[in-house]
């Protein structure tokens, strides 16, 4: 299968689905990581233009580890709206990718663009099929099912599914530090350490399901998105 996984920000997909994507990378399946906005406003010191191209580089290196390809965010952090551009941008995400599943953001999640995102991977999803609708990319032939992803530290999500991460940890780990521009950040800014928060809402999830280190996930389940057999590793 092909796996999309599309996040807000450079590092959003270490901290709530690498271990996953992981997984499905061992299993042989191919890995596109993308996410819709350049992580440019991130940082105390770092100019935004700047920043941009250290997180580019960053999140270069962790799809690297796994061998997943990677789609570059175009949008500055905060000016990702609901628009016209924007869901032409997200059609052609999919269209690039080809995904037989997709991987996002909770439409419950703590700021507006995961919120955004994971509004306009789904909706995009559907209209990528449409041969009509013209963008850079021809038209996807799969309507592929959708699975959110946690949120920030589990607030307002109760999983519906979950993956057994606990091999996959130190590699999870080693994704995350390349995002080495937002330790400080996260530091100061949201006052956590984030291999610590990761590991902490990993072990707290695998505690649910009986495993040391686990990912939730809840499938979006409406009409021609439900199959009868279990796509997550």
């Amino acid at each position: 299968m092909r796996i999309l996984a599309v996040g807000a920000h450079p590092d959003d997909l270490e901290l709530l689905c690498a271990g996953t994507l992981i997984k499905y990378s061992k299993e042989g399946h191919t890995v596109v990581m993308a996410h819709m906005c350049n992580g440019n406003k991130g940082h105390f010191t770092i100019p935004p233009e700047e920043l941009a191209s250290i997180r580019a580089e960053e999140a270069k290196k962790s799809a690297e580890i796994i061998g997943a390809e990677i789609i570059q965010g175009e949008y500055p952090d905060l000016e990702l709206g609901i628009d016209e551009n924007s869901k032409r941008t997200a059609v052609d995400v999919i269209r690039r990718a080809r995904p037989d599943v997709i991987i996002t953001h909770s439409p419950d999640d703590y700021m507006v663009d995961h919120i955004n995102t994971s509004r306009l991977i789904v909706e995009a999803s559907f209209i990528a099929t449409l041969p009509h609708y013209k963008s850079d990319y021809p038209a996807h032939n799969v309507i592929p099912p959708v699975f959110f992803m946690d949120t920030l530290a589990g607030v307002n999500f109760i999983p519906t599914e979950y993956v057994d991460i606990t091999d996959e940890i130190e590699i999870k780990e080693k994704m995350l530090l390349c995002h080495q521009s937002q330790y400080i950040w996260l530091r100061d800014h949201d006052h956590i350490d984030y291999v610590d928060f990761m590991k902490s809402l990993s072990k707290f999830r695998g505690i649910q399901c009986g495993v040391k280190y686990a990912e939730g996930f809840k499938q979006y389940q409406v009409w021609g998105r439900i199959v009868p057999r279990r796509l997550l590793p």
